[in-house]
C-alpha cells in the first residue's frame, strides 16, 4: 500500500525577523508533514518556534518576519508561489486559523455574530439569513448558551472565555481541510475545553479534516494528537507517534517537559496547612476553625444587574451566591470551577475592586465593607493581587524598576535610594536579575512578566496574596518554576493565598484546602486529597473527568 500524500508538507522552513541589532533566526530547517485527516501537535516552550512556523503556513509573519529557506506545501500547492488574492481564498476556506488572543482578533466594534458571517460570506458559504443561521449552529456546536441570543452581542459581553469559543467558531465555520489551532484553549477550563476538543476530534473523523493544534500542554497532545513534534529553539528535537513518544522521550528536552507538566499525580509543593482545613462538605462560616485565619468570608453574595443591548430590559444575575470560607495565616486556599463559576467575581469582592451586595469579608477581625478610606489604604497594602495577564497588568511606559517601586511611592515608603535597593532585593527574591530592573515589559517572556507581577506585588510585605489564574498562561517550565518560587516564598516569609484557577492538577500541587465553586456557589470543600481522590460532588468528578490526560492515566 502507498503512502497516502501529505495534506500539509513543509520542507526545511527557516524563518528570521529584522531587528535594530539585526536579524534573528527565529525558526531552522523545520520540515513537517501533517497527512489527511490527522491531528499533529506542536509543543514546546514559549519562544520555541510553534507560532511562528504556524504563521509562516499561513503567509501571516509580521512585517519584520521573512523566510530565510524552505518550502511550505498545501494540497499540492507551493503557497509562496500563490498570488496574495489566490493566498486569501486559501485562507479561511481551505486553512482555517484559531489564534490565541481573542481580545486583539476580534472587532471591539463589531457584533460577533456579524464577525463569523463575514467568514462565510467572503468565502460564498452562506449569505444573509443562511448565514445568521449557520453561525447560531456554530456558536452552539462550541459551547456558547443561548447562542440565537449571544450572535447580536459584542465581544465586551463575552467573558474570555465565550470569546476564545467565538473564535473557535470563525476558525470552523467554512469548515476547512486543515485548521491551524494555536492554544486554543489555554484560557478555557477543562469542561469546556473537552467539548471543543472533542468537536475538533468529530470534524477530523467525520470530514477528513486535519489539525495542526500548537499547545504547551504535554496531557492535552497525548491525549488528542496522533502524533507529536517537539520544538526547542526554533528547530525540531524530536518527533513521533504521540504514545510512544511520551512513554519513550529521546530527547532531554522531552524529557524536562514531562517532569515539569502537573498532573493529578504531583507531589505537593507546600507543607503542612497552617490550621486543620474546613470540615468536607461546603459549610457555613461558624462551622469553620477561626484560629490563625487572616481572611473570613461569611454568606458572601453578589448580584449584577444586566441590561439587554438590544431592549435595555434589566435582569439580575447572581454571580456569587452566600460562599464562606476561610484563608489561614501561612496557608493557601483554592477556588476552582468552570467559567462564569464565580471564581473571579470572590477574588475582587475580596481585594475590595466590588461591593458584595450581602454577606461579609473580615480582614484580620475587621469588616471590609465598614473600612473607611484611611483604613482601605492600609488594607491594600497587606493584601496585594496577581493577575493571569501579567503584560496587561503592567504599564508599558515603565521600566521594570519603576513597576515594582510603585507601590512604595504610592504608600510614600523609603527614599528614591531605598527603593532602589528595595527593587534589586525582589527581583533577586524572584529569581531576575538585577539589570532587568532597566527593561520594559514588551522586552521580557510571559514568565519574566509575571515574575515582575509577583515581585510588585510583594514590594509593600503584603500578608495575602491573591492570584487569578496567574500561571494559567505559562508554559509549563515556566509554571514549574512560578510555583516553586510562590511555595518557596510562603516558607519564607509566612505568606497567605488565595489561588485562583481552572487547572486542578495545578491546584493540587499548591493549596492546603480547595473549594469547588458551580454556579456561584461552592459545592465542595477540603483538602486536595479529599477533594481530587474521593470527591462527593458530581460536578467534582466531572470536573477530574475532563481533565486532558485524566483517561489516558485510567
Amino acid at each position: 500500500m502507498e503512502n497516502p500524500t501529505p495534506l500539509l508538507s513543509i520542507r526545511d522552513l527557516s524563518v528570521a525577523f529584522r531587528t535594530g541589532a539585526g536579524q534573528v533566526q527565529a525558526v531552522r530547517n523545520v520540515s513537517i508533514d501533517v497527512m489527511p485527516g490527522q491531528t499533529l501537535a506542536v509543543v514546546g516552550e514559549s519562544g520555541s518556534g510553534k507560532s511562528t512556523t504556524a504563521a509562516a503556513i499561513n503567509r501571516l509573519l509580521p512585517d519584520n518576519g521573512i523566510v530565510t529557506g524552505g518550502e511550505v506545501w498545501f494540497g499540492g500547492q507551493d503557497l509562496a508561489r500563490l498570488s496574495e488574492r489566490e493566498m486569501q481564498s486559501v485562507r479561511g476556506a481551505g486553512i482555517g486559523l484559531v489564534p490565541q488572543d481573542p481580545m486583539s482578533n476580534l472587532n471591539p466594534l463589531m457584533r460577533i455574530g456579524d464577525q463569523i458571517a463575514e467568514a462565510l460570506e467572503v468565502h460564498g458559504v452562506a449569505t444573509g439569513r443562511a448565514a445568521k443561521a449557520q453561525v447560531i449552529e456554530l456558536l452552539d456546536m462550541v459551547g456558547i448558551p443561548d447562542p440565537a441570543r449571544r450572535v447580536n452581542q459584542y465581544p465586551h459581553e463575552f467573558s474570555g472565555g465565550m470569546r476564545q469559543r467565538a473564535l473557535i467558531a470563525m476558525g470552523l465555520a467554512c469548515r476547512p481541510r486543515l485548521l491551524i489551532a494555536d492554544e486554543p484553549t489555554s484560557a478555557l477550563d477543562v469542561t469546556v475545553q473537552r467539548r471543543i476538543l472533542d468537536q475538533l476530534d468529530q470534524l477530523t473523523s467525520e470530514m477528513g479534516t486535519s489539525v495542526f493544534l500548537i499547545t504547551h500542554d504535554l496531557a492535552l497532545a497525548a491525549e488528542r494528537a496522533d502524533r507529536i513534534v517537539v520544538m526547542y529553539r526554533g528547530e525540531i528535537v524530536e518527533t513521533g507517534e504521540a504514545a510512544e513518544l511520551l512513554d519513550n522521550p529521546q530527547h532531554a528536552y522531552t524529557k524536562e517537559l514531562l517532569r515539569a507538566a502537573p498532573s493529578l499525580t504531583s507531589i505537593s509543593m507546600v507543607g503542612a496547612p497552617a490550621v486543620a482545613t474546613s470540615p468536607r462538605p461546603a459549610a457555613p462560616a461558624e462551622a469553620l476553625p477561626t484560629i490563625g485565619r487572616l481572611v473570613e468570608v461569611r454568606d458572601l453574595t453578589r448580584v449584577f444587574t444586566i441590561r439587554s443591548s438590544g431592549t435595555g430590559a434589566a435582569t439580575e444575575f447572581t454571580a456569587v451566591d452566600r460562599v464562606s470560607f476561610g484563608i489561614p495565616r501561612g496557608g493557601t486556599v483554592s477556588i476552582v470551577g468552570e467559567s462564569g463559576s464565580g471564581k473571579s467575581t470572590t477574588a475582587n469582592l475580596l481585594l475590595a475592586l466590588e461591593e458584595a451586595t450581602s454577606g461579609s469579608i473580615l480582614f484580620d477581625g475587621v469588616d471590609v465593607a465598614a473600612m473607611g478610606k484611611r483604613e482601605l489604604f492600609a488594607f491594600r497594602r497587606r493584601v496585594q493581587p496577581v493577575f493571569q495577564n501579567p503584560y496587561a497588568s503592567l504599564d508599558p511606559r515603565y521600566t521594570v524598576e519603576r513597576s515594582i517601586a510603585e507601590p512604595l511611592r504610592v504608600h510614600k515608603i523609603g527614599s528614591a535610594a531605598t527603593r532602589r535597593e528595595a527593587v534589586a532585593r525582589l527581583l533577586d527574591q524572584v529569581a531576575l536579575p538585577a539589570a532587568m530592573g532597566q527593561r520594559l515589559p514588551h522586552e521580557l517572556s510571559g514568565g519574566q512578566r509575571q515574575r515582575v507581577a509577583i515581585a510588585r506585588a510583594l514590594a509593600l510585605s503584603p500578608e495575602l496574596v491573591v492570584l487569578d489564574e496567574a500561571v494559567s498562561a505559562l508554559d509549563v517550565l515556566v509554571q514549574a518554576q512560578i510555583l516553586e518560587l510562590l511555595a518557596s516564598l510562603q516558607r519564607d516569609l509566612g505568606l497567605s493565598y488565595l489561588f485562583i484557577s481552572h487547572d486542578l492538577a495545578v491546584v493540587r500541587m499548591i493549596s492546603h484546602e480547595v473549594h469547588v465553586m458551580q454556579g456561584g456557589r461552592i459545592v465542595e470543600s477540603g483538602t486536595p486529597a479529599e477533594i481530587f481522590e474521593n470527591p462527593q460532588s458530581g460536578y467534582t468528578r466531572e470536573l477530574l473527568a475532563a481533565i486532558p490526560g485524566a483517561r489516558l492515566a485510567g
